[in-house]
């Protein structure tokens, strides 16, 4: 896309290299010190009404609350999150990835700030992998280090968990939800038009084979 290349031309040089290496680490570093201040999500939960109390670290810290508190599966969550996070960066380069994961950021910052409830970074977590997804398909996982399972497969589940929450659940879920994966279609958007665009393009076409060819039999 044209105005990602004018930005990246322009800021490319500030961008944050292994961005999501410092994300995890600091999820880890928030997990280790939870069980000695179970007490320290809610100082870093993005609560809009504390923000405007003047509590502006909730609007970075949110991001480094981690997703689990179970020993067990943090590291295997932990591990996911590095695996997506560095593919992003190996196909998009540093700036793309920082653009996309602030995207996700400013869209949970503004569905916080419009329902006034307190948002973490889930949902943009589940963003990165929505990428990861479209960009390597095919990868495979290893569910519970034995099961493995394409990428694919998994996001569709995720997709209709997303639905189902944009669909029936509370309005606070609903925005995190949209808004937090808001970032996907903007990267991917154009591309999943010209997608859809093609493939009718194709349906139309094979139609209008098949139609000539019925023709052309009737006319013997």
């Amino acid at each position: 896309m044209k105005w990602m290349n004018k930005l990246e031309r322009k800021y490319g040089r500030y961008a944050l290299n292994n961005l999501i290496f410092y994300v995890i680490a600091l999820n880890a570093t928030v997990f280790i010190l939870s069980y000695l201040s179970p007490q320290l999500e809610e100082l870093l939960i993005l609560y809009p009404q504390r923000v405007l109390q003047g509590e502006l670290w909730r609007l970075l810290t949110y991001i480094f609350i981690p997703p689990t508190y179970s020993p067990l599966w943090i590291i295997f969550v932990l591990y996911f999150y590095y695996l997506v996070g560095s593919g992003l960066e190996q196909a998009w380069g540093a700036f793309r990835l920082n653009l996309y994961y602030l995207l996700g950021m400013i869209g949970t910052t503004l569905a916080a700030f419009i329902t006034g409830a307190g948002y973490t970074g889930a949902y943009i977590n589940q963003s990165l992998f929505f990428a990861f997804a479209h960009l390597y398909p095919d990868f495979e996982v290893l569910i519970f280090f034995i099961l493995p399972v394409k990428v694919k497969y998994l996001a569709w589940l995720n997709w209709a968990i997303l639905g189902f929450t944009a669909i029936f659940l509370p309005l606070p879920y609903k925005l995190a939800a949209v808004a937090a994966v808001a970032n996907y279609f903007i990267f991917f958007g154009p591309d999943i038009y010209r997608r859809i665009k093609l493939r009718r393009q194709v349906q139309a076409n094979r139609r209008r084979f098949f139609s000539e060819v019925r023709k052309a039999q009737k006319k013997r």
